[in-house]
This record gives C-alpha cells, structure tokens and sequence, in this order.
C-alpha cells in the first residue's frame, strides 16, 4: 500500500539521493600534464635567475635610459600612427571593394593586391629613394599648370614619414581584407532591415553594418596591431632609431648582446600586453548586449564523455 503513494515513493528517492556520496571526477592526465608544465617552467626560471651570462645589472642599467625610452617612443608613435591611417585607408578600401561600382571596386583590389604582394622591406627601400624618380613632390589639378603644393621630395619624404607612409600604405591592404570579411559576416537579413528603415547608404553603414561588424574584426584587427608593433623593427632599413635598432647600435658599440636584446624584448612584451588588455576592454564593450548561453568556450582535454 505504501508503494503505491507517489509522495511517500518521491521522499524515499529523494532520501536514498541525499545518502551517495558526490566523488568528484578525476582526471590523472591533465594534472600529470599540469605538473610536468609547472615543473619545466620552474626550470626555466631557476635558469635564467641563477645564470650570470644574462647579466641582469646590465639590463637594468639600460632599460630606463633615455636613449633606450627615445628608441621606445619612436615604436610607439610608428605603431599608432601606422594603425590609425592604415585603419582608415582599409576601410576606405573594403567599402571601395564592396561598391557596386566596378570601377571603384577594381581599383581598390588592385590595390589590395598590390601592397600585398610588395614585401614591407622593398616598399620602405622604394619609397625612400623616392627622390631618384622625382625631385619635387606637387599636388594640383592634373594636365593643368594649376598645383596648390610643391616641395623638394628629400624634405618631405625623410626617415620618419617615409617609415610611417610604408607601414601606412601596406598595414591598410591587410586591414581592408579584415574589414571586407567582417561586414561580409553581417547576416544579410540586418543588410535589407536597414534599407527598409529607409536609412542613406552611408548612415546605414556606419551605424548599423559595421558595429555588428567589429565584433568579428576587432579580433584579427588587434592582431595586425601587435604584429605591426613588433613590425617596426624592419624600419632599421632607413637607419631610424626605433626600439630595435637603437638596441643594435648599443650592443655593437659595448659588446653586451644579451642583456640589451633582453631590454628590447621585455619592452615589446609590455607593449604587447597593454595592447591585449586594451583588446579585452574594447571587445567587451562592443559586446555590449550580446548574450552567450554556456560562457566563454573552454578547451577541455580528456574529458569523459557525457551520458
């Protein structure tokens, strides 16, 4: 009589639940692998701090001077302004490449194929020689004696511009493949919800296609970045004191190799780890809205499969 009342058989279950005893599952070869990682990088470590070669006195001697922290800012100012104007001519670009303008669109892929097919090194060499091809710079109206600008091309094209205008001109035909490939990824159904607002062409993409956009171009565009700012170093063509280069001529002149290129890469780790946080914050922000149902997705290795 007692089975067959669905409260009395609930609270038996319940209470016979309540009695196991929760194991926690165990997984031997993720925490063997754990500890083999712990036990290399501790390694590691004892190395480098006990060795003497590194010549730690000698990195910190350097690391604050100012020649070092001249070098660093030149970096610095190369990276942004190499990402603030390739940024704006690859999205002038991927919006030229998705014109329905085939004129416009065919100019702007032969563009994009051409700086990327130009090693950064060969353009950086071509631009400042410059002057060999033309002695004056001018701008004005075309097949016209009309010009509003002319100057000798040696005092407009000097290290500093031309390092900036080759980074420049090459990081823009990378970035407008990124920035075509992000508003590419916009659903279309948001494409034809955006015309029927009845919005300009121009607004519509601006306000409404490219910030969906950016979640999936911020990603790759960041990349760019840090890699543009390790990238810097090939400007030592041009014979301009950036990071590294200021960092060859000191340890040529004093022979200390090894502690002045661990300077110059712990800047650039710095470097790179502020542009990673800021990645975070910028990422989360233009996420504002966007719900993920399980968190953000883990690796997990080994793990047992679920019933």
């Amino acid at each position: 009589m007692s089975s067959d009342n669905p409260v009395r058989s609930a609270l038996t279950t319940h209470t016979a639940h309540s009695a196991l005893k929760v194991v926690p599952a165990r997984y031997p070869l993720r925490l063997l692998g754990a500890l083999f990682s712990l036990f290399i990088l501790l390694g590691i470590v004892q190395s480098v701090a006990t060795n003497p070669r590194w010549e730690w006195a000698v990195f910190a001697r350097w690391f604050f001077d100012p020649i070092i922290l001249s070098g660093l800012g030149k970096t610095l100012m190369l990276t942004l302004l190499g990402t603030l104007f390739g940024t704006l001519l690859g999205t002038a670009l991927a919006l030229a490449r998705l014109s329905p303008s085939w004129l416009l669109s065919t100019l702007a892929w032969g563009y994009i194929w051409l700086f990327r097919s130009l090693p950064l090194l060969l353009v950086l060499i071509v631009l400042y020689n410059f002057s060999y091809l033309y002695d004056q710079l001018s701008l004005g109206i075309p097949f016209t004696s009309v010009t509003f600008f002319h100057h000798a091309t040696t005092d407009v094209l000097d290290q500093f511009s031309v390092a900036v205008l080759g980074l420049s001109l090459v990081q823009g035909a990378y970035t407008a493949e990124i920035i075509r490939g992000g508003i590419l990824g916009v659903d279309r159904g948001q494409h034809e919800a955006a015309a029927a607002l009845g919005l300009p062409p121009l607004r519509r993409t601006f306000r409404i296609i490219l910030p969906q956009a950016l979640r999936a171009i911020l990603p790759t565009v960041f990349n760019e970045v840090i890699g543009l700012a390790k990238g810097t170093a090939i400007v030592y063509v041009l014979s301009m004191p950036e990071l590294f280069y200021t960092v060859q001529i000191l340890y040529n002149r004093t022979q200390q190799v090894i502690p002045l290129l661990m300077v110059a890469s712990v800047w650039y780790l710095l470097i790179t780890t502020v542009l990673s946080v800021l990645q975070y914050y910028v990422e989360r922000f233009f996420a504002r809205g966007v719900l993920y149902e399980s968190g953000r997705p883990r690796i997990t290795f080994f793990r047992r499969a679920q019933p």
